[in-house]
């Protein structure tokens, strides 16, 4: 039996806001966007390109709300990959992405930790 993470959560406080971010910025796409409750949304982006998908979850309790931001606890939480390094660096960096390094040179690639809009940590990374 095959088997895949289809879906990551993300935990977020605001669906548009966060959609924004993820298509306009990221330049993610829109894969999924249906209202389940007057509060609830299951909202899915996507890298271009296709793989694993986010589904972004507004956070519905104290405890939720609390590591909005925070899902790695302060280490890099998600790692997103890509064919062309430079162009997407430059792309996200026009588009207001915040970058917390200059890009680096690794032994498995190059990367650049950036953060979200909520302040989880993400790699770029062409790997070699």
């Amino acid at each position: 039996m095959a088997r895949h993470l289809s879906l990551i959560t993300v935990l977020v406080d605001d669906y548009d806001q966060a959609i924004e971010f993820y298509v306009g910025k990221l330049g993610f796409s829109l894969s999924e966007d249906r209202q389940l409750s007057p509060d609830k949304r299951w909202v899915v982006v996507t890298p271009q390109g296709g793989g694993t998908g986010l589904l972004l979850a507004k956070a519905a309790n104290g405890r939720q709300i609390a590591i909005v931001g925070n899902q790695g606890g302060g280490r890099v939480f998600l790692f997103l990959e890509t064919d062309d390094f430079k162009r997407d660096h430059a792309a996200f960096s026009e588009r207001g992405v915040r970058f917390l390094e200059a890009p680096r040179e690794e032994p498995y690639g190059m990367v650049a930790v950036f953060e979200d809009l909520y302040g989880n940590r993400w790699d770029l990374i062409e790997p070699r």
